[in-house]
């Protein structure tokens, strides 16, 4: 290990826990569901009277006339005084005391174009001359004076009203925290299309809740991103966009307890047992209820993930299967011939394709856990039966179990996986140096060439990464990403997420390859895990990776390899960029279905003002696109594909075969028992040749070496003639044993003579 590696990674381990998230203020809660962070964080009521819509007539032509709202420009000046007198003298007219008052009674916000009520009003009648010129910047002026608070749902479907919105906000209502808005959207490379979406959003909730930028609520935001998303028009960047929450956080405005991220807000939680269970439809109440209670007893043990696949176990493949092909069963205590076709059924699939003519296909397979679905019901009857000696409840149910211990061995199965798991690790770990090679040159070459592009003028050639091409001429700043094209071809490529897929699957490949761990543990890596252990001896620090609890509820340390320390600190550097600490980030647990609190991950990345987690499902699409990279086949001629389970599989083959003791490998692995990671393991021909060719020599070297000499002619016929004998006792007719044949004691016969 280099000494600048090792001091990186040492420095981290020992000060992860104070460095991680420092400068970051309070650490923000991920809170609950979104139902419970909404009733936490309650919207602003909307107020009927103010002092400004109680205004009279005189007041309000005043004020607005004046500056701030009074235009530089006269030309400009004079149509909005126009518009300003056509749309207040419309409102005198409506009924109500206070001008929002009399714009709800327009009706204004119910009509298709609320321009068309003041051209009716002007006429007098329907379908007149047309709309009346400037009424649309009059209005406008209006909303940003805090005379007339339109509702959020009118604002965000009607395009026109928030016309030029944003703008006039910030130059008449609040324009010091529009102008550090707009600089802190510069400041993180925002695209510019993408910037005023974020302020737009913000002006439209001081246009329906008044106040200034300060005033803003999390619940106004989150009252905004649900009107948006029930109204057909769409804002720009789409109705979702968490920038304009990520500018307003960052301000400060929020109580410390606010969510780090507006996406925590969909956070649905978990799914109840009832509501696990209804998803199949089932028709029986009584059975249903059952299902239902037995999860609820299951599920204090079990993990949401675990009981989520067991609630699919007995409902659909058990419970919906038996419905669909009985309708009307009722009972759990199924006839033979009913539970002995469920059980044909059970072990079989049926997939329907459709080829390019329309045409559908179907093909019926083996279903490769079929007997975890017959061991899943097995385990409910029994548990039902043992269940029924302390609670009557259950006596009703307690009936003899269609599926018999003998059906739910799984020891050929097991031989089958494991001589599938084998033959895929066999193909899998020649290819492994390739793959490696492959990422860590493409992400020095998309590194090399997004610098390249970076230092070129719009428009010219730039040769980086053995590749000649032209950086793009934007005409407007739209993405804050980089951009290129194909001299030849024209087709523009995003410089900036090649360089960003090429760094996260090499990391991906090497933590994964070094480590050996889970996928789940490898997104959930932060910076706490890098941890530090003194020898006692020497005292040399020695750099460990702290692995948290995951499948197996146990931590586990792993011993920080020179190469493994090495991408370790590369990442860091890449996450910490110029800041002295690892930026805190949310992530989405998609086996407990819920956000996790800031944490300072490892595998993150810098979205515009937003560090974010790198998902599990973007790191399984860079491994798939190094994979078709380097073009490998498998041995049906298919595209070879890896799992990232299978990275755990070459690790703890080729930690055995390097002579790594099978118990320090389970350790290493984290598995209970040693006889799954002798599982893992793969069985290679050769290894099994070498190992026996070993043995013979270790014996021989143990054995007298007179008993090795060449045997004569006479002693090797009298061997030869042995196992004559031996055929004509047995017989060469290929009959069983124990069985007459011709041959019957023929050899003794021999042997007497």
């Amino acid at each position: 290990m280099t000494a600048a590696v090792k001091s990186a990674v040492v420095t981290a381990a020992g000060g992860g826990a104070a460095a991680a998230g420092a400068g970051m203020g309070a650490v923000r809660p991920a809170g609950g569901t979104g139902a419970e962070l909404a009733a936490r964080f309650p919207a602003r009521p909307v107020i009927s009277s103010w002092p400004q819509t109680r205004a009279s007539r005189p007041e309000v032509l005043a004020r607005l006339l004046a500056a701030p709202f009074a235009l530089g420009n006269a030309l400009s000046q004079q149509t909005r005084r126009q518009g300003l007198l056509t749309v207040v003298s419309w409102l005198e007219s409506q009924a109500g005391d206070t001008w929002q008052e009399r714009w709800a009674a327009s009706g204004a916000e119910a009509a298709a174009d609320w321009r068309d009520l003041v051209a009716c009003w002007r006429t007098g009648r329907a379908g007149g001359p047309g709309r009346p010129a400037h009424i649309g910047p009059g209005l406008l002026v209006l909303i940003c004076a805090d005379v007339i608070r339109p509702g959020l749902a009118w604002l965000s479907g009607f395009a026109p009203a928030r016309r030029g919105l944003a703008e006039e906000m910030a130059r008449t209502r609040d324009s010091a925290a529009f102008a550090e808005l707009a600089g802190m959207c510069q400041r993180s490379a925002v695209g510019t299309q993408t910037g005023q979406t974020a302020l737009l959003r913000v002006a439209l909730i001081m246009a329906a809740k008044g106040g200034i930028v300060a005033g803003i609520t999390v619940g106004d935001c989150l009252e905004l991103l649900e009107v948006t998303g029930q109204v057909a028009a769409r804002l720009h960047g789409g109705v979702h966009s968490p920038l304009f929450y990520q500018l307003l956080l960052d301000m400060g405005g929020f109580p410390v307890d606010a969510p780090a991220a507006m996406r925590v807000f969909s956070g649905r939680g978990q799914p109840t047992c009832a509501q696990l269970i209804d998803r199949y439809g089932i028709a029986c109440q009584p059975v249903r209820d059952v299902l239902v209670d037995y999860l609820a007893e299951r599920k204090p043990s079990s993990d949401f993930s675990s009981l989520q696949r067991l609630a699919y176990l007995l409902g659909k493949l058990f419970w919906a299967d038996l419905e669909a092909h009985h309708p009307g069963i009722s009972t759990l205590k199924l006839p033979r011939d009913v539970a002995a076709a469920w059980k044909q059924r059970i072990m079989t699939k049926t997939k329907t394709t459709r080829a390019a003519d329309g045409t559908a296909a179907t093909a019926v397979s083996a279903r490769l856990d079929g007997r975890s679905v017959l061991t899943a019901v097995r385990s409910m009857y029994l548990d039902i039966a043992e269940w029924a000696d302390d609670d009557p409840r259950w006596v009703p149910w307690a009936v003899r179990s269609p599926v018999s211990a003998s059906e739910v061995s799984h020891k050929k199965d097991r031989a089958r996986r494991k001589s599938r798991m084998d033959q895929r690790t066999r193909e899998r770990l020649p290819v492994l140096p390739a793959l490696t090679a492959w990422a860590s040159s493409e992400r020095q070459a998309t590194a090399g060439r997004l610098q390249a592009a970076q230092g070129t003028a719009a428009g010219a050639l730039f040769t980086a990464g053995g590749q000649t091409l032209r950086r793009s001429v934007m005409t407007t700043k739209t993405t804050g990403r980089t951009w290129a094209e194909d001299p030849g071809t024209g087709k523009r490529r995003d410089l900036t997420f090649e360089e960003h897929r090429g760094f996260w699957a090499w990391a991906t490949v090497e933590v994964l390859r070094f480590t050996g761990i889970r996928i789940e543990e490898l997104t959930e890596l932060s910076h706490h895990s890098l941890v530090q252990y003194r020898l006692p001896g020497t005292g040399e620090l020695i750099p460990l990776l702290q692995i948290t609890p995951s499948k197996t509820d146990e931590e586990r340390l792993l011993v920080a390899s020179p190469e493994l320390a090495d991408v370790l600190s590369t990442i860091m550097s890449r996450i910490r960029g110029t800041r002295p600490d690892v930026p805190l980030v949310v992530s989405y647990d998609k086996n407990e279905r819920v956000y996790n609190p800031p944490m300072p991950l490892l595998f993150q990345w810098r979205c515009r003002l937003e560090n974010r987690a790198v998902g599990e499902t973007s790191l399984r699409k860079y491994l798939d696109h190094a994979l078709a990279a380097i073009g490998v086949k498998d041995a049906s001629g298919h595209a070879l594909r890896y799992t990232f389970h299978d990275f755990r599989r070459l690790f703890i083959t080729d930690a055995i075969m390097h002579g790594m003791p099978p118990h320090i490998a389970q350790l290493v692995a984290g598995h209970r028992d040693v006889n799954t990671t002798m599982g893992y393991k793969a069985v290679y021909p050769e290894e099994v040749i070498n190992g026996h060719r070993a043995f013979i020599a270790r014996r021989r070297a143990l054995r007298p070496a007179g008993e090795y000499r060449t045997p004569t002619d006479q002693e090797w016929a009298e061997f030869l003639g042995h196992f004559e004998r031996r055929k004509v006792a047995l017989g060469d007719c290929g009959r069983s044993y124990d069985t007459p044949c011709i041959h019957e004691h023929s050899c003794f016969s021999e042997l007497t003579v």
